[in-house]
């Protein structure tokens, strides 16, 4: 159906779709009549808040009617102490999917050119149509990034090359030699976004932590959450890493107050929690050799992850299967919005929530 006040919108957005969410267990047990269905949906750390957060959100409720501290005067401070850079390189977001509208508000527009590959993070072509953007998708090699391709589609018009690593929704990586050589090859004028959202989960010598490389590229921007390993996904806070003056043109577009009191205390109350961290790690590692051994025991192939997801290939279309699962209080994400008809993502979840999914599974199969 014709949306009738899409010609007096934005030009990149008559051919733009909503992100779609994962659909909530409330909403799904209403629609099928069940209860004690089980989320693993969305990429989420099932441990739940740690004790520490949990303090530091109780001390917030006093100030409840208060403005949260615009600038992240301590939040940032706290990130920037954590990666040994001064504060004026940090930029926060609202989830680190702000910080990456924020990119492309800042260096694209109509005429210029946003590079990604496919199978990548669907926030990128999202913001970039949303801002006018001309989409260049770089064609996947075994599901991940193709640097050599990305490299030979750079133009005068690129504005932001994207680059997840690891890449949701596949959990492929890109090593420090490949990636550092990419980095070093693109030309100064083109913005390099490293998305790094999953980057505690990696357990690969050669993995590079390039926030450490700020130093050397400032045309680079790396991103990070606390959604993910440090568990704080539902109050949505992350940040970027650059050069101050990235972060200052950054800073002129973010929104006042975009990060609230009580993900402002939380988040920094989990940098200091080693221990949590540490926990949702081990627990991770531990689910993903879970589910990879369920998974080769049920005859199906997947994408090799070093996330907290495993991509399973149905050597079928994913969806009726998807739906069968939710029939019997399951929830998975099919992925042919990511050109993976075939395939469903599959969140970590608690042992007990693993082994609900793969029976769960062998009986929808």
């Amino acid at each position: 159906m014709t949306n009738r006040f899409i010609e007096s919108a934005a030009p990149g957005l008559a051919s733009l779709k909503p992100y779609v969410p994962g659909k909530p267990l409330s909403e799904l047990e209403r629609e099928l009549g069940i209860t004690g269905s089980i989320k693993l949906a969305s990429n989420e750390n099932p441990l739940g808040p740690s004790e520490r957060v949990k303090q530091a959100l109780s001390a917030q409720i006093a100030d409840l009617t208060r403005y949260p501290d615009g600038g992240g005067f301590e939040l940032r401070g706290a990130i920037a102490k954590h990666h040994g850079v001064e504060p004026n390189r940090v930029t926060i977001g609202n989830g680190s999917n702000d910080v990456l509208d924020m990119i492309a508000r800042v260096f694209l527009w109509p005429g210029r050119e946003s590079l990604f590959s496919q199978h990548a993070f669907a926030v990128y072509p999202i913001s970039s149509m949303a801002v006018g953007a001309t989409l260049r998708v770089a064609p996947a090699v075994d599901y991940g990034h193709d640097l050599d391709a990305m490299r030979e589609m750079i133009t005068d018009a690129t504005g932001v090359v994207w680059i997840a690593n690891p890449n949701n929704p596949t959990g492929t990586y890109l090593g420090e030699s490949a990636l550092r050589a990419f980095v070093e090859s693109v030309p100064a004028h083109v913005v390099v976004v490293v998305d790094e959202a999953y980057f505690e989960y990696v357990q690969r010598q050669d993995y590079p932590d390039t926030s450490t490389w700020l130093n050397d590229f400032p045309n680079l921007i790396v991103t990070r959450t606390f959604s993910k390993a440090y568990g704080l996904a539902s109050l949505r806070v992350g940040y970027g890493l650059s050069h101050p003056d990235m972060a200052d043109l950054l800073n002129r577009v973010r929104q006042p107050f975009n990060v609230d009191s009580f993900a402002q205390a939380a988040a920094v109350a989990a940098l200091g929690d080693q221990a949590y961290l540490e926990q949702s790690i081990a627990l991770n590692d531990a689910g993903m050799q879970q589910l990879v051994d369920g998974v080769n025991k049920l005859g199906l192939s997947y994408i090799p992850s070093v996330g907290n997801f495993l991509t399973i290939d149905m050597g079928r279309e994913a969806a009726p299967i998807d739906q069968a699962l939710l029939r019997l209080g399951v929830v998975t994400r099919p992925i042919a919005n990511y050109e993976l008809p075939n395939h469903l993502r599959v969140s970590i979840g608690l042992p007990e929530e693993n082994a609900r999914f793969l029976s769960a599974l062998e009986q929808v199969l």
